[in-house]
């Protein structure tokens, strides 16, 4: 049976009574006026901000010394670690970059197109502080953009008041490749980025993930600057058959809904029992959580949380494809069957030997992925993001006679005689002796 047109007969054991799309007129608003005062006043309104939002009088662009001396407040074993989490996400990022290369190709005799791979001048990359400390992601946004030969990269990540920026952030961020650190958050970090306030240059690009209010600069300056994705909240959707681990799966649902309070995580079966007990296992495990984690994962299960039954694993498969969920995890036999037949999400896991805990930290993947089904249109942050793949052409004038007539006889059909005179005064020149055809019917 043709899968797009197979009739769903999924149940639902557990339906979210929210989504993670919320009114966000009011954030709009708020962000709308604060770029606009940033924009106008420059890098007085930016620090202005930044005194009332982080509520942080200290240095905001880290010298080096301050750098290095955030680093010494790092432990060897962290640093070991993130050294470690780094070199994984550069070697993954560094084959990336080799399926992307410089090409040319002779279209017809005597003209020859091509394609060359660009990295962007500049990048900034925006590191979370707030609720958890995002270390991670100063790894997977700086190495990736350093790989892809960005000249000049920013992190801004927020400082905690009275102390500043995270150390093993600021540590990440300067192993990773930052050429500036600068310690400020939010909306006021993006403007900064975009515009080129406090000393930095222009970014070109701007990277990482954030709360609410950061997706929103991001998306409203999206166009003056590129972005990596516009984001929502995290979300997650694991796959299992009846030889799952219902322990296993249970957890991981757990230490994915701990991202917030809105973050959808979602099991997909056809397995009743394994369902049944994976729904009696999650309040036991998320009350075992501290205690903001666990007020988060409470309220994401909630809340968000879905538990849906199918009756096969194709049905289980379109299911996933629909909700395009940002990380997919498949603890089913046959995986080789799954990674062939899925198409929709941001990264996947196969197997119970891997989970989404291990590409948000450690094994070389990124982890900066799309959200809100948007895996139906796109991947992930890669060294791609932050490359340009433009063209080129070049001819001889021989080469040039054929695609000059073609060329000239289009745009007269299409109404655009200054165009086609583009191409008639190339072919005068080059074969004053000839007679060509040239008009829309010819």
């Amino acid at each position: 049976m043709d899968r797009t047109s197979r009739a769903m007969t999924r149940t639902y054991l557990k339906k979210a009574t929210l989504t993670a799309v919320s009114d966000a007129t009011e954030v709009r608003e708020t962000v709308s006026r604060i770029l606009q005062e940033i924009d106008t006043h420059g890098d007085a309104a930016a620090l202005e901000y930044a005194a009332k939002f982080d509520k942080y009088d200290g240095n905001i662009l880290l010298t080096e010394e301050e750098i290095a001396a955030a680093a010494a407040k790092v432990p060897q074993k962290l640093k070991d670690d993130i050294r470690f989490a780094q070199d994984n996400v550069r070697r993954f990022a560094e084959q990336q970059k080799q399926t992307v290369s410089h090409i040319e190709y002779e279209i017809v005799p005597g003209l020859i197109a091509g394609q060359k791979a660009i990295p962007v001048a500049a990048s900034g990359c925006y590191v979370p502080a707030g609720r958890y400390r995002h270390i991670a992601s100063a790894v997977m946004t700086v190495t990736t953009a350093k790989v892809a030969g960005c000249n000049h990269i920013t992190v801004c990540s927020p400082p905690q008041p009275g102390e500043g920026i995270n150390p093993a952030i600021a540590y990440a961020a300067k192993v990773s490749g930052a050429d500036k650190i600068m310690a400020i958050g939010g909306v006021q970090a993006v403007a900064s980025m975009a515009f080129g306030l406090l000393g930095q240059p222009k970014a070109n690009i701007i990277v990482g993930p954030g709360n609410q209010f950061v997706a929103e600069a991001k998306r409203s300056l999206y166009g003056r600057v590129g972005i990596d994705m516009i984001a929502g909240p995290t979300d997650s959707l694991v796959l299992a058959d009846k030889d799952a681990d219902a322990f296993i799966v249970a957890t991981d649902l757990v230490s994915q809904a701990e991202h917030g309070y809105n973050s959808p995580v979602w099991l997909v079966t056809d397995d009743g029992a394994l369902a049944e007990n994976v729904l009696r296992l999650v309040p036991d495990l998320i009350e075992a959580l501290p205690a903001l984690n666990r007020e988060n994962a409470a309220a994401a299960w909630r809340d968000y949380a879905e538990v849906i039954l199918c009756t096969d694993r194709e049905e289980m498969a379109a299911t996933s494809d629909e909700y395009a969920p940002e990380h997919l995890t498949v603890q089913a036999a046959e995986l080789d069957w799954w990674q062939d037949r899925l198409t929709c999400y941001g990264s996947l896991f196969l197997g119970e030997e891997t989970t989404v805990s291990y590409g948000d930290k450690a094994s070389g993947t990124n982890h900066v992925l799309p959200t809100s089904r948007a895996a139906t249109y796109t991947g992930g942050l890669s060294v791609h993001k932050y490359m340009k793949i433009v063209t080129w052409q070049r001819a001889t004038r021989e080469g040039s006679k054929s695609i000059a007539q073609a060329t000239a006889r289009i745009s007269r059909l299409e109404g655009m005689e200054g165009h086609a005179r583009a191409a008639d005064v190339r072919l005068a020149k080059y074969f004053p002796d000839e007679d060509f055809d040239l008009s829309a019917d010819g």
